[in-house]
């Protein structure tokens, strides 16, 4: 499982989310497996982890263990499958580590990196849907520049878009590489590391309709917790934390922390891609409190 993806603020978050050890958690956001392992190591006989993952390479990090469930689906769906499921009350606790996976960067065939040149596709769910060539190739300059401002709050978003359709004009965008070339001039050597991480995460939360999914995710979360239970939300970009950080000052959610937690410096060192996260705790108000 760590090889696959290294949980952010495992401890933290999980610490955060489990009090009753016959409780009835979900783990929104599967990955590798390593949030849900500590969960269950938590609870008792009686303990169930609902786990969800809309990436089907996820599912080849199944527990074996009879307390799990693991569904392949979205998690904005969570609420439809508390009610499927059966589950009553609601749940106990629910735990979403946001973002992209380790396995998602690091397989060059996803295209989720631009340290790889490789097809330009950054689906979540690598079996349907456009990918980010179909959004390159298809979207007018207008609409690229609005989702490079929009989810990637790239500056020069104007430039780049109308070297993206210049470039198209030649030949397709397929690649990596092809998008690279295509707005070079635009992104210097010496700052690249820096605007292109936001090129990436801009085509991906619109590939992914990744802020979307994130509001159903949030308003079903709030429906499908209990009274007293705990919603635990890792985001790491200003974006999906800022969403979360208003959701949960809404009702019937209390945040319980002003501030989100951040990780140490000790696990950023191990961990590079825990630098931007922040942890958020809220809970479900009611008599249970």
């Amino acid at each position: 499982m760590s090889q696959y993806h290294t949980p952010v603020m495992l401890h933290e978050s999980v610490s955060a989310l489990v009090g009753n050890p016959s409780g009835i958690y979900a783990d929104a956001t599967f990955g590798g497996g390593g949030h849900t392992a500590h969960i269950l190591s938590r609870l008792n006989d009686g303990g169930r982890v609902i786990a969800f993952d809309r990436d089907g390479e996820a599912l080849s990090n199944r527990i074996p263990d009879q307390r799990l469930t693991l569904i392949h689906n979205n998690f904005r769906y969570i609420q439809n499958y508390r009610l499927y499921l059966g589950i009553k009350d609601g749940f106990d606790g629910i735990l979403a580590d946001l973002g992209v996976s380790s396995h998602q960067f690091d397989t060059a065939g996803r295209g989720f990196s631009f340290r790889f040149d490789a097809p330009l596709d950054m689906r979540m769910d690598n079996t349907s849907g456009r990918t980010a060539a179909d959004i390159v190739n298809s979207y007018d300059e207008k609409s690229l520049e609005r989702i490079l401002r929009m989810w990637g709050e790239v500056d020069g978003a104007s430039r780049i878009a109308r070297l993206i359709v210049k470039a198209r004009l030649a030949s397709p965008i397929l690649t990596t590489g092809d998008l690279g070339r295509a707005i070079g001039e635009a992104i210097p050597e010496n700052i690249s590391h820096k605007i292109l991480p936001k090129i990436y995460q801009a085509l991906r939360i619109e590939v992914n309709a990744e802020m979307r999914s994130l509001e159903k995710f949030l308003e079903g979360a709030a429906e499908a917790l209990k009274e007293g239970g705990r919603l635990v939300v890792i985001t790491y970009h200003s974006l999906e934390d800022r969403m979360v950080k208003n959701f949960m000052r809404t009702a019937p959610l209390k945040p319980l922390v002003k501030k989100p937690m951040l990780p140490s410096e000790e696990e950023i060192s191990e961990n590079t891609r825990a630098r931007s996260a922040k942890l958020r705790i809220a809970l479900k108000e009611g008599e249970a409190e």
